[in-house]
């Protein structure tokens, strides 16, 4: 064939005004509108985050320029004397004890639960226990609290004898025949308030794993168990991370039912079973109609840590999944 009677490619078509201004964004009024919106609901989330911090940081700098103690490590709650003295070591270690035992103890059982609902149970029996699980996250701080100081505490006596018999020893779980009112209740208390919301979450995470994986591996011949340990689980661990930052969330600011069952004091002690110890948010619900101005301002410091601390797990949160990328369902 003759070279020259071919045919050649026509010249790129160069993109129209219309094409252009589309690239560059919306052109429809809707669009625009849809746009603004997002944009100012953007930041206004941020102008109300750092409207929060600048609050709290003013606030608390009236206070710890007052404090003569040191504001990290001292056990003492004392804004009002003359010369004002606190410190939330006590607090910090209530907060995160608490916290960490409402982990240990809700993350697990609510994976379980999430796997039995949606690859274990039949269809008639996982769907009212789902919602069981997700009315519980309904029920009311106070509700909790008051099963807890009402039920749970005047029972924890036989929990409390078996871990001296076998712990004791540790010291950790050394129990002198107390009241039940602990960090280690309060941390059997938040796991039973952030279970729904880690249940609810892995659940539905769990149920979008790919169904051609499964298959897969049931073809080869794994178990059930080998199915969701290799197909499901990976696919899902971003979003029970997510979801176990979120219950997390919950319990370092739950207030009511922590004050309503922990009996307060300003002391740290070894065994989780002694009553006494506190959190930031329990200090900060029962302190503040009494407080005096400094007082509050103190509060206020100690509210501004706790806010720093919840702004640290998001963000650690949100590097652990980023790192987990090649698990996300958008990749999946």
């Amino acid at each position: 064939m003759d070279i020259s009677t071919q045919r050649t490619a026509p010249p790129p078509v160069p993109p129209s005004a219309e094409q252009k201004r589309a690239a560059r964004g919306a052109t429809r009024p809707g669009d625009r509108i849809f746009l603004g919106l997002s944009r100012g609901s953007g930041i206004l989330v941020l102008a109300i985050m750092a409207a929060i911090a600048g609050f709290l940081t003013y606030r608390a700098v009236l206070a710890l320029g007052n404090n003569e103690a040191n504001f990290f490590t001292s056990f003492d709650w004392n804004p009002s004397g003359n010369p004002p003295e606190f410190g939330i070591a006590v607090l910090v270690y209530g907060t995160v004890v608490s916290s960490v035992i409402a982990m240990v103890i809700a993350v697990p059982v609510s994976v379980g639960i999430a796997l039995f609902i949606t690859h274990y149970a039949p269809r008639r029996l996982g769907g009212p226990i789902a919602y069981v699980i997700d009315l519980l996250a309904a029920v009311p701080s106070i509700v909790y609290g008051l099963w807890g100081a009402l039920v749970l505490v005047p029972h924890m006596d036989g929990l409390y004898g078996w871990l001296n018999d076998y712990l004791g020893w540790t010291g950790i779980f050394e129990w002198n025949g107390g009241a039940g009112r602990s960090l280690f209740t309060v941390g059997i208390l938040l796991a039973l308030m952030i279970l729904p919301i880690i249940t609810s979450v892995s659940r539905e995470v769990f149920r979008q794993a790919p169904q051609m994986h499964q298959e897969a591996a049931l073809a080869l011949g794994a178990t059930r168990w080998e199915v969701i340990r290799m197909a499901v689980l990976p696919f899902g661990r971003s979003g029970v991370i997510s979801a176990s930052m979120l219950g997390l969330g919950r319990a370092l600011g739950e207030t009511m039912a922590v004050a309503m069952i922990l009996s307060s004091s300003f002391d740290i002690n070894a065994s989780l079973l002694d009553p006494g110890g506190g959190t930031f948010a329990q200090n900060i619900a029962s302190k503040f109609n009494e407080a005096s101005e400094m007082g509050r301002d103190a509060l206020i410091a100690s509210g501004l840590v706790l806010f720093v601390i919840t702004l640290l797990v998001n963000g650690g949160a949100r590097l652990i999944i980023a790192r987990r990328k090649e698990y996300s369902g958008a990749n999946a």
